[in-house]
């Protein structure tokens, strides 16, 4: 009979994020405390920072660890054979709903980046870039196709950000949590039908 492999053991960084991350679910990133992560992990606090140099860095991994599944989710969708216009909605979308879709089930750690973006910090800067290029691949491809008449990729970026404001800030996603799911995808469809009729029409 073949013995059956036990799971590996996850690495020290890693457990020390999943701690961080149980801790600010229940308590919040406030209450956190390097030497409580120490205590729980069964390590000393200097031990900890051999991982992570500061608290700040422990709650920046994350908030990177949540977004890091999206991110890689934008750039398959941006990589895929559809339709630019196609492609455009799903990104956008994709978008609104997993920030709507945090708030609503794991609030403190959508907290994490809401701060993270109110404070302009590396990790927001870095999240945003990886919007623009993923949006920037589908914008190129829809230049080159003749879908959309682009002679400025870096203002049609803008553009399509600026307009769609109110569905990827996590700023406005808070605002607007008492509003309903489907009234806000209405209103963004709204919305994404007459940004792809500026793309085309290269209107910018």
């Amino acid at each position: 009979m073949a013995l059956r492999s036990l799971p590996a053991k996850p690495s020290t960084d890693l457990r020390l994020l999943e701690l961080a991350t149980e801790h600010v679910r229940r308590h919040g990133a406030a209450r956190l405390t390097i030497t409580e992560i120490a205590d729980a992990a069964s390590m000393s606090h200097a031990n900890v920072y051999r991982y992570f140099r500061s608290k700040a860095a422990l709650l920046e991994a994350v908030t990177t660890a949540w977004l890091a599944p999206l991110e890689a989710g934008l750039r398959v969708i941006a990589d895929a054979p559809d339709p630019v216009y196609d492609k455009l909605e799903r990104l956008l979308f994709a978008i609104h709903r997993a920030y709507n879709d945090k708030l609503a089930t794991d609030p403190k750690i959508f907290d994490l980046f809401y701060r993270a973006t109110e404070m302009h910090s590396d990790i927001a800067r870095r999240h945003q870039q990886r919007i623009a290029q993923a949006l920037h691949r589908i914008l190129e491809e829809g230049g080159a196709s003749g879908a959309y008449v682009i002679e400025d990729q870096a203002a049609a970026i803008h553009f399509v950000l600026d307009a769609m404001y109110r569905f990827l800030s996590p700023v406005a996603v808070r605002r607007d949590v008492d509003i309903s799911r489907s009234v806000l995808e209405k209103r963004a469809s709204r919305l994404l039908r007459a940004i792809g009729r500026i793309l085309a029409s290269g209107g910018l």
